[in-house]
């Protein structure tokens, strides 16, 4: 899919503020209602939005611990990688997963709620499958930036 400059505006106005009106959101890429409207759905009908959704502050809502980890297999296969991508799916707390390369297969960001909700996240994810060879994890101290906003 070819992106024109219209489309650039609105995805850049969508990924500051999702909740704008469709009136709203014209305004500012100076389109007209319609037109913007119509755009939004095309770019929601070719995939390009995947999902709108609201950000939250988790420092204020209690207590968090957020974990960048590690994970390297022991086999690497297609099968034994996709095992594991389901595997941590089904997990809340993996905000996010990649895989990775060179280094290690995985790496995750999980967010709990202290240092005894990683422990039983890293036992339940890691310590109980047989094909993880090695998980190095970092615990992240203060966060300087978090941005969701693809440059376009």
């Amino acid at each position: 899919m070819i992106l024109d400059e219209l489309d650039k505006r609105i995805l850049l106005q969508i990924q500051q503020n999702s909740a704008l009106t469709n009136h709203e959101l014209a305004a500012r890429v100076h389109a007209s209602p319609p037109t913007c409207l119509r755009r939004v759905k095309r770019l929601v009908d070719e995939g390009v939005i995947l999902r709108q959704v609201a950000l939250l502050a988790p420092e204020k809502l209690g207590p968090s611990l957020t974990a960048i980890v590690e994970i390297t297999l022991d086999h690497q296969t297609t099968e034994k990688l996709l095992e594991f991508e389901k595997l941590v799916a089904a997990e809340d707390a993996v905000q996010q997963c990649y895989r990775v390369s060179p280094g290690p297969d995985f790496v995750l960001m999980i967010q709990v709620a202290d240092m005894p909700a990683y422990h039983a996240l890293a036992h339940r994810l890691f310590a109980t499958q047989s094909n993880i060879r090695n998980v190095r994890s970092f615990f992240s101290i203060v966060r300087s930036k978090f941005e969701t906003r693809i440059a376009l």
